[in-house]
Order: C-alpha cells, then sequence, then structure tokens
C-alpha cells in the first residue's frame, strides 16, 4: 500500500515540478486525476489496515473456538472409533455400498438389513454361514462381505 501511496506522492511532485498549471484544460484534468489518485490510495490504505485488524480478530476467535470445541467435545468419537463401530457391505442388487453398525452382528434376534437404494437384503442374521464372525476384529467387514458375497 505504502508503494502506491508514494507512487501518488510522486505524480504530485513531479506536477509541482513540470509547472503544471492548474489555469489550463490540461492542468484541471490532470491535478483532478492526481487527486482522485491521492483519494483512492488513501481509501485503499484504509482498507488495508481494516482487513489486518479482521484478520487478526478472526484468527483469535477461532482459537477461542477450537479451546471451546476442545472442551465441549473431548469425550466425542474419533474417526477411527466411528469406523470400527460400522460395517460396510456391497448390496448384492445395486452394488452399492451399504453401512450399518456392527451391533447388529452380535443380535440374537431375526434381523435383516436392507439396502436404502433399492431396498434388497444386504444382511440377513438367520442365514447360517459357514465362517464365524468376531465382531472385535478388524476382520469383520471382510467376513461379512465373504458371508454374503462369496465371490468378493
Amino acid at each position: 500500500m505504502t508503494n502506491l501511496k508514494e507512487r501518488v506522492a510522486y505524480l504530485q511532485g513531479l506536477t509541482q515540478g513540470l509547472n503544471v498549471s492548474e489555469q489550463s484544460a490540461e492542468g484541471k484534468i490532470l491535478a483532478n486525476i492526481i487527486d482522485v489518485l491521492d483519494d483512492m490510495a488513501n481509501d485503499f490504505h484504509n482498507m488495508y489496515l481494516a482487513q489486518q485488524d479482521l484478520e487478526s480478530y478472526v484468527e483469535t476467535i477461532d482459537e477461542d473456538l477450537t479451546d471451546l470445541e476442545d472442551e465441549i467435545y473431548e469425550d466425542v468419537y474419533t474417526e477411527e472409533d466411528v469406523e470400527d463401530d460400522f460395517v460396510e457391505v456391497q448390496c448384492p442388487s445395486c452394488h452399492e455400498a451399504v453401512t450399518f453398525e456392527s451391533e447388529i452382528l452380535a443380535e440374537d434376534d431375526a434381523i435383516e438389513v436392507t439396502c436404502p437404494y433399492c431396498g434388497g437384503i444386504v444382511y440377513d442374521n438367520t442365514l447360517e454361514f459357514d465362517e464365524d464372525i468376531d465382531i472385535e476384529s478388524e476382520r469383520v467387514n471382510d467376513s461379512l462381505r465373504h458371508a454374503i458375497h462369496p465371490g468378493l
């Protein structure tokens, strides 16, 4: 910004050094153009200062908000926790990914999970599987996929 103000000051000094008279039509135009440029340079400088203040204020708010979020949401699950609590399978009908809670795998009641896209059955716990599904292991997704879709 100072570069812009310096350049306008240079033009003002140049017009005075060249004895540009405000008596002539060209002199009036040049003097007014330089005055407008000076006003614009001042406005830009003021906007620059205001922008710097706003950036500093927003950074302070962001830091405070981060601290507040850390206090309030300290017990929220991380992404790793969320991934462990869900199972993803591919629908045999429409081949879309369907996600549901892994707790469903341990249910003793008859449970059937349907695809929200096409309504096809993606999991039915009344079916007998050849391989035991260990809910605690990281193999839940693969075991379930193989049990439901042996070709995958």
